[in-house]
């Protein structure tokens, strides 16, 4: 009898099969709804300099929503896409683009910001024929731009209200943009904006900063979020700001 029990106890004692913990080994995508995937999330299929790999696969709908018809209510699949990005490599920016301060020959006075969209740089002129250079992303194709704002407004962490005409523009391709996002990591505006004019352009930060070097942009000014901090403590509110 001593022997029968102590043989069950070994038995019950022998680890499970499988536990809560195999859960863990199969590593599943994270399912984004199309809703929220914005433009921020379509720069991952951005320049292939920083490697960065975005792979897009229909799943099966996991979401329904009513539409009425004839007084009863069908119940519609909403469609979703998987996003698998694969990180970018932050480290093989061109060192160029990062913030350097250079023999800068001009008649504008300093303080003043020249940018220069054509070799992507954002220049803020100093004394003694020098400026503290920093490498931007510029406007895509056919949002290309010149002339000349104030600064009229700065913002930390600012929202993003994409504007309607963007709204239908990325709708029209399949995305669909929120009508606002808080500020945040996440957010495409990035830690800090600088508003030229009463127009809808800034100079801001970003979420994706391997798109620096590089015309991707609706027209905004963008920089990686350490560098849009560093130039946000140097200018104030009425700053010149020269864009050729």
């Amino acid at each position: 009898m001593i022997r029968k029990c102590l043989l069950l106890a070994s038995v019950l004692a022998l680890p499970a099969v499988a536990d809560a913990s195999d859960r863990y080994k199969v590593v599943r995508p994270v399912i984004i709804e199309s809703g929220i995937a914005g433009e921020w999330m379509m720069q991952l299929g951005g320049p292939v300099r920083a490697q960065v790999v975005r792979r897009v696969e229909r799943q099966p709908a996991v979401q329904y929503r009513k539409v009425r018809r004839k007084g009863l209510f069908d119940v519609q699949p909403v469609e979703q896409v998987v996003y698998r990005p694969q990180k970018p490599a932050y480290d093989r920016i061109d060192p160029k683009y990062l913030p350097q301060v250079v023999d800068y020959d001009t008649t504008y006075k300093p303080g003043t910001i020249v940018i220069d969209t054509n070799n992507r740089f954002l220049y803020l002129v100093m004394e003694g024929g020098k400026a503290r250079r920093y490498g931007v992303g510029v406007g895509k194709p056919g949002f290309e731009w010149a002339g000349e704002h104030k600064i009229t407004r700065k913002a930390e962490w600012p929202d993003w209200h994409p504007p309607k005409e963007m709204i239908a523009r990325e709708a029209a391709k399949g995305h669909f943009l929120p009508a606002s996002m808080e500020g945040g990591e996440a957010n495409p505006l990035g830690a800090r904006a600088m508003y030229l004019g009463s127009t809808l352009y800034r100079i801001h930060g970003t979420n994706a900063p391997w798109t620096i070097g590089f015309g991707v942009s609706s027209g905004c000014i963008r920089m990686r979020n350490q560098d849009v901090v560093d130039l946000y403590e140097r200018v104030k509110v009425g700053t010149r700001v020269i864009v050729i």
